[in-house]
C-alpha cells in the first residue's frame, strides 16, 4: 500500500499523530505493546519441576512404603535425600534466572511519540497502532512502522535478519511477496537506527509486530529432553523394574520356604530401598551445579542445569555469524589504490593495527599520496563517531563508516585536526538513489576548496575523469582495471566502497550537477565484518573433537562463505556445501535431510528456514547446539538440543529461548562448554559406576539370605547408612573430579549409545559379586570364630564401606589406572575418605551408634581381613579394566 493509504486505514495524521484521548482508546484496545511474559511459572511451579524426575519418583514411593510399614528413620532418610535434591535444583534455577532478568533490565526502550501535534517521549510499552513516531540515529525502534518521511535513513537490522550491513530505507511501494529483510518502506521493532532521520507510522506493535511473530514461532518449538536426562529416565526405568522384580522374587522364595509373611515383605521392602541408589539425583544435580559454576567463571550463564552436560554430547553446532563468530563490527581490511595495494591489520573499532604494502612494510601517509587521500575522504565525508567505554571502543553512526574512521587513524589521518584546518561548509548526504557521499571543506588559510566523496564503486567511478598516482599528480583514470580490482576484492566476501577528491584549486561548483567529471579517483577501501580471534581455533577444537560446525545466516551467501574459509567451517571442497534460503526452497524432499547433512554454510535464511534445519539434522540423529543473538534465531534456539544466545548483542527473545547465556558474546566459549559438559557427562558415569555395585550387592545380600533361610548380614537401617554416609562423603568426591587429557579429542557419544556399556555393566557385576562373596564369607567367618551377630554385621557393613572407598579410585578413571590421573589430582577424595573412616570408627565404637544401628565394636584382627579382602577386590577390577580397556 501507499504510505498515504496505510495513514487513511489506521485513523491517524502524518504530522499531528493521534490525539492523547485516542490513543488511551487504542491502549484499552490493542493492550500495551509488550511480548507476552515466558511461562516459567511461579515459585510453586520451579519447585514443582524439581521432583519431575524418575528416580524421585521411585525414592518417593520407598519412602512412604517404609513409612506405612512404621520404619519411619528409614523413611525420613530417603525423605530428606529427595529434599535436599530439590533444595539444590532450586537454588540453582533461581540464580541462573536472576542473572537473566539483570540482562533483560538492560534493554529497556523510550520511544518519541507525536500526539496532538506534540513530540514527547513516553515509555515503548504505551504505543499504539497509528501513532506517529520520530527516529534518529541511534534510536531503538519500538514498534514495526511503515516510513511516512524520511532523510537518509539507515537501520540495522541483524538482530531480525541477520543482514550484517545497515540498509538503507526509502518511501518506496513494494510488491505484497516482498521479504521482510528486503522490505525498505518498513522499520521494525528491536532494530537500530544507524543514520539519518525519519517518521513512520506504527502498524503493529506486541505481539503482532515481526518480532513477535517469531515469539510465537518460539511457543511452537519443542523444548526436547537432554541426552543426560533421556538416559537417566531410561537407565531409571530399567532399574525400578530390576529393583521391584528382585523384591517380589525374595518376598515369594520366602513365602514358599514357609517364614512369615511380614517380615518377609518387610525384608522385601529392605532390599528395594537398599538396591536403590538414593544418592543418585543429588549426585546428578550437584555434579551439573559444579559444571555450572567451572562455566560461569568461563564467562557463561546456564538456564537449565542439563544444558552443560548437553554440550558434552554434541554433535552439530549451528552458528549464527553476525556477532557470534564474527565481531559485529565493520573493518577495513584491504585499501587498494592506481599503483599498489595495501593490507590493513587489526580488527573492529579498537584504533589498532598497521597499514603495509604488499612486502609488508608500514605504508605512511607521506609515501603513497593516493593512499593518503583515499583515508582522507573516508574519514572527512564521514558521519561516524567513535568513543571508548569501560575499555570498549563504541561506534556512533554507520558500521561502514566507522570502518573507514578506523582505517584512516591507522594511517596516521586525524580527522579531528583535518577539520580544524579544513571544516566541512556543507554537505550531499548519501543516499540509495545516489549512492555516494560527497563533502565540502574550505583551507582556513588559503581559502580554497576541497571536495572528499566516497560511494559505490561504479558510482563514484562515473564521476571520476582521472586517478590518483602514489606521487599525488593525476592521469587518465583506467576504469576497467579498477572494475576488475573490485571484482576480485567482492570475490572474497569484502564490501567494497570508492574514495575520490577534487583537490583545492580547482574552480567548480558543489552540486550533484557539478561533480561529474572534476573527480580523481583515489582507490578503493574493502572491508567486512571480521572474524573473532578465538573463533578459528575454536571450531578446529570442535572439528577436532568430532563436533560438525555449520553456519546459518541471514546475511548474503559471498559474505558467509568467506567468513566461513578463514575460519574452517569450509573445507577445501565447497561444492554443495554453501546453500541459500533460495537453494533450499527448491531441494526436492527427498534430497532435503541430505544435502542440510553434507552443507556448512546456509546464507540469507529465515527463522522458519533456520528452525526446519535444526529439525531436519535432528531426525538424522543429532544433537543440536545453536548459538545466535537475534530475534530471528529465536526459534531455533527454543527447538535446539542445546540453545546458546549472546548476552551483549543478544535481544531478549533470544535469551528468553536459549538454555545458555555467553556473557562474552564469543564462539571460543562453546568450546570451552563442550569440554566442560563431556568432563560433567564423564564424572556422572564415574558416580553411576562406582554405585550401583553397592547398592546391587545389598540387595543381593538380602536376597541370599531369605533365599538361603539365614540371618540377614545387614538390617535395613545398616544398609540406610552405606548409601547415605559413602554417597555423600566418597561418591560426590568425583564430581570434582578434574577433566581426563584428550578429552576433546574423542568424538562425541552417540546420541543413541546407552549410559553404561556391556563393558560397564560387566564390572558393576563384578564388584558386586566380590561385594556379596565377602560380607558373606566374613559375616559367616566372624559367626564361626564366636562373634555375636552384631559384631557379625558390623565387620560386612565394613567391609561394603572399605571395598567401596577402594572401588572409589578405581572409578577416577575408568580406563586408566588410579595412578595415571594422579594421587593429589583431586584432593576432595583424600578429603571425603578421611571423613568416612571417622564415620566408620563413630558407628563402630560409639555406644550411642551402637544402640541406633545394632553394631558392636570389633578388633583389630577384623579390620585386617577387611583389608585383605578389599585389596584383593581392588586388584579383580584392576584387571579387569586392563583385559577390557579397549570395550570402554
Amino acid at each position: 500500500m501507499s504510505s498515504h493509504e496505510v495513514v487513511l486505514l489506521l485513523q491517524t495524521d502524518p504530522r499531528r499523530g493521534l490525539s492523547g484521548e485516542e490513543a488511551a482508546r487504542r491502549l484499552e484496545r490493542y493492550g500495551r505493546n509488550v511480548l507476552p511474559a515466558a511461562g516459567g511459572g511461579g515459585v510453586l511451579r520451579r519447585v514443582s519441576r524439581q521432583f519431575h524426575h524418575p528416580l524421585i519418583y521411585v525414592l518417593v514411593a520407598a519412602a512412604v512404603i517404609t513409612a506405612v510399614l512404621d520404619e519411619y528413620v528409614d523413611s525420613a532418610v530417603i525423605f530428606g535425600v529427595v529434599l535436599v535434591n530439590a533444595a539444590i535444583g532450586y537454588v540453582q534455577e533461581s540464580k541462573a534466572e536472576s542473572a537473566l532478568e539483570s540482562l533483560r533490565s538492560m534493554v529497556r526502550t523510550e520511544a518519541r511519540v507525536v500526539r496532538d501535534g506534540q513530540e514527547r517521549v513516553i515509555s515503548s510499552d504505551e504505543l499504539v497502532p497509528g501513532d506517529l513516531i520520530v527516529l534518529e540515529a541511534g534510536d531503538k525502534v519500538p514498534v514495526d512502522l511503515r516510513l511516512v518521511r524520511l532523510a537518509e535513513l539507515r537501520v540495522d537490522e541483524s538482530a531480525l535478519t541477520g543482514e550484517s550491513v545497515p540498509v538503507t530505507k526509502d518511501e518506496a511501494e513494494l510488491p505484497d511477496i516482498t521479504e521482510v529483510a528486503d522490505r525498505r518502506n518498513m522499520v521494525y521493532s528491536g532494530t537500530l537506527v544507524t543514520a539519518g532521520s525519519g517518521a513512520g507510522v506504527t502498524v503493529a506493535t506486541g505481539a503482532e509486530t515481526e518480532l513477535g511473530k517469531i515469539h510465537r514461532l518460539v511457543g511452537t518449538a519443542e523444548t526436547l529432553a537432554t541426552p543426560l536426562t533421556r538416559k537417566l529416565a531410561r537407565f531409571s526405568k530399567v532399574l525400578t523394574v530390576a529393583i521391584l522384580a528382585l523384591a517380589v522374587v525374595t518376598f515369594g522364595a520366602g513365602v514358599l520356604r514357609g517364614q512369615d509373611a511380614t517380615e518377609t515383605f518387610t525384608a522385601a521392602i529392605a532390599l528395594a530401598v537398599g538396591a536403590i541408589p538414593e544418592g543418585l539425583p543429588a549426585a546428578v544435580t550437584i555434579t551439573l551445579a559444579i559444571g555450572v559454576t567451572r562455566m560461569a567463571r568461563r564467562r557463561a550463564v546456564i538456564r537449565r542445569l542439563p544444558a552443560i552436560e548437553t554440550l558434552g554430547s554434541t554433535t552439530v553446532i549451528c552458528s549464527d555469524k553476525t556477532g557470534t563468530l564474527t565481531e559485529n563490527q565493520m573493518t577495513v581490511r584491504t585499501v587498494w589504490t592506481p599503483d599498489g595495494e595495501f593490507t590493513v591489520t587489526g580488527s573492529g573499532y579498537r584504533p589498532e593495527g598497521e597499514i603495509a604494502d604488499g612486502s609488508g612494510v608500514p605504508a605512511g601517509e607521506a609515501t603513497n599520496k593516493a593512499l593518503h587521500w583515499s583515508l582522507l575522504a573516508g574519514a572527512g565525508c564521514n558521519d561516524a563517531r567513535l568513543g571508548e567505554e569501560n575499555g570498549d571502543w563504541v561506534l556512533a553512526g554507520d558500521p561502514t563508516e566507522g570502518a573507514m574512521l578506523v582505517v584512516a587513524g591507522k594511517g596516521g589521518i586525524d580527522r579531528d585536526r583535518f577539520e580544524e584546518g579544513c571544516p566541512r561548509s556543507a554537505t550531499i548526504p548519501f543516499s540509495s538513489e545516489r549512492q555516494y557521499m560527497a563533502t565540502l571543506h574550505g583551507e582556513r588559510d588559503s581559502g580554497r576548496e576541497v571536495v572528499l566523496v566516497k560511494g559505490s564503486v561504479e558510482r563514484v567511478l562515473s564521476m571520476c575523469r582521472t586517478e590518483m598516482g602514489a606521487d599525488g599528480h593525476r592521469r587518465p583514470l583506467d576504469a576497467e582495471a579498477v572494475l576488475r580490482s573490485a571484482e576480485i576484492l567482492a570475490g572474497r566476501g569484502l564490501r567494497v566502497l570508492a574514495t575520490a577528491v577534487r583537490p583545492a584549486g580547482e574552480s567548480a561548483g558543489f552540486s550533484e550537477a557539478d561533480l561529474p567529471g572534476t573527480l580523481s579517483l583515489t582507490g578503493l577501501q574493502a572491508m567486512l565484518d571480521p572474524a573473532r580471534s578465538a573463533a578459528g581455533p575454536a571450531v578446529q577444537a570442535c572439528h577436532t573433537a568430532g563436533i560438525g560446525v555449520k553456519m546459518i545466516t541471514g546475511d548474503h551467501a559471498a559474505t558467509a562463505t568467506a567468513i566461513a574459509a578463514h575460519l574452517g567451517v569450509l573445507g577445501d571442497d565447497h561444492e554443495g556445501r554453501v546453500l541459500t534460503g533460495r537453494d533450499l526452497e527448491a531441494l526436492p524432499a527427498d534430497r532435503f535431510p541430505e544435502a542440510v547433512d553434507r552443507a556448512a554454510v546456509f546464507a540469507r535464511v529465515s527463522p522458519e528456514q533456520k528452525l526446519r534445519l535444526v529439525e531436519t539434522l535432528q531426525q538424522r540423529g543429532h544433537v543440536v547446539a545453536v548459538t545466535g543473538d537475534g530475534v530471528n534465531d529465536a526459534p531455533a534456539l527454543r527447538q535446539a538440543n542445546i540453545g546458546i544466545a549472546m548476552a551483549r548483542s543478544g535481544t531478549e527473545v533470544a535469551k528468553e529461548a536459549a538454555d545458555m547465556v555467553l556473557t562474552d558474546d564469543d564462539f571460543a566459549t562453546i568450546e570451552a562448554a563442550v569440554e566442560e559438559g563431556r568432563g560433567v557427562f564423564d564424572n556422572l558415569t564415574k558416580f553411576i559406576v562406582w554405585t550401583l555395585p553397592t547398592n546391587l550387592g545389598e540387595g543381593l545380600v538380602i536376597f541370599v539370605a531369605i533365599l538361603l533361610g539365614a540371618t540377614l548380614p545387614l538390617l535395613p537401617t545398616q544398609i540406610l547408612w552405606i548409601n547415605m554416609t559413602t554417597a555423600v562423603l566418597l561418591g560426590l568426591m568425583l564430581a570434582f573430579e578434574p577433566k581426563e587429557a584428550g578429552i576433546m579429542r574423542r568424538p562425541p557419544r552417540a546420541p543413541r549409545r546407552p549410559l553404561l556399556t556391556g563393558a560397564l555393566v560387566v564390572r558393576i557385576m563384578l564388584v558386586a559379586t566380590l561385594l556379596v562373596a565377602g560380607a558373606w564369607w566374613l559375616f559367616q567367618w566372624e559367626q564361626d570364630r564366636g562373634a555375636g551377630v552384631a559384631e557379625a554385621r558390623t565387620a560386612a557393613l565394613n567391609l561394603f564401606v572399605v571395598v567401596e572407598t577402594f572401588y572409589l579410585f578405581s572409578c577416577r578413571s575408568l580406563i586408566h589406572s588410579a595412578w595415571h590421573v594422579g594421587l593429589f589430582s583431586n584432593r576432595w577424595i583424600l578429603a571425603g575418605v578421611a571423613l568416612q573412616a571417622l564415620a566408620q570408627l563413630s558407628i563402630t565404637y560409639l555406644p550411642v551408634m551402637n544402640t541406633v544401628f545394632n553394631t558392636a565394636p570389633i578388633g583389630g584382627d577384623v579390620w585386617l581381613r577387611i583389608l585383605v579382602i578389599a585389596a584383593a577386590a581392588a586388584a579383580v577390577v584392576a584387571l579387569d579394566k586392563r583385559l577390557r580397556r579397549h570395550l570402554m
